[in-house]
């Protein structure tokens, strides 16, 4: 296990300025941060695993230590297999401490060696969501303040014009 080493799991669909802010924290912490790109065949979602993988890779290529992998299982499987010593997880508003608080457990659970460390995201982005995202720009809404460039023009790509 990789003391330096942690696994930020997450569905980034799409990725926000949010999530690149709780991976900047996290790089403060450990010298290098996976970013897990989930894979549930059950969720559907806006960007294929493979696009979101690739838009996560595009959206942090300036910041060093971090990977990006996409991944079908259970993340305690995932952090065993590589060695990793902790998951980091985002918290931007008290109601998302419920549902992390109890996954946090799960995972305590399943593997009582690996950590899970909460960041609180800056204060301007702990109203964004990947969701709501979505359906700003669903609406022509300028989602350019809520996402990075790549992802905006991922979003027009997918005949989802955002208005400029």
């Amino acid at each position: 296990m990789d003391k330096n080493f942690a696994l930020y799991p997450g569905t980034f669909d799409p990725f926000t300025f949010g999530h690149r802010d709780v991976l900047e924290r996290a790089l403060r912490l450990f010298d290098c941060v996976e970013v897990t790109v989930g894979v549930n065949l059950e969720k559907e979602t806006l960007f294929s695993t493979e696009e979101r993988t690739d838009l996560v890779r595009r959206c942090t290529q300036d910041l060093h230590g971090v990977q990006v992998h996409a991944y079908e299982g259970l993340i305690v499987d995932r952090a065993h297999d590589v060695g990793a010593a902790a998951l980091v997880r985002g918290l931007r508003q008290v109601s998302d401490f419920d549902a992390e608080f109890r996954m946090a457990f799960a995972n305590r659970k399943l593997a009582p060696e690996l950590e899970t460390v909460f960041f609180m995201t800056s204060e301007e982005y702990a109203l964004i969501s990947s969701s709501m995202v979505r359906d700003a720009h669903r609406w022509d809404g300028d989602v350019s303040k809520f996402v990075p460039p790549p992802v905006v023009a991922a979003l027009e790509e997918k005949g989802i014009p955002a208005r400029s």
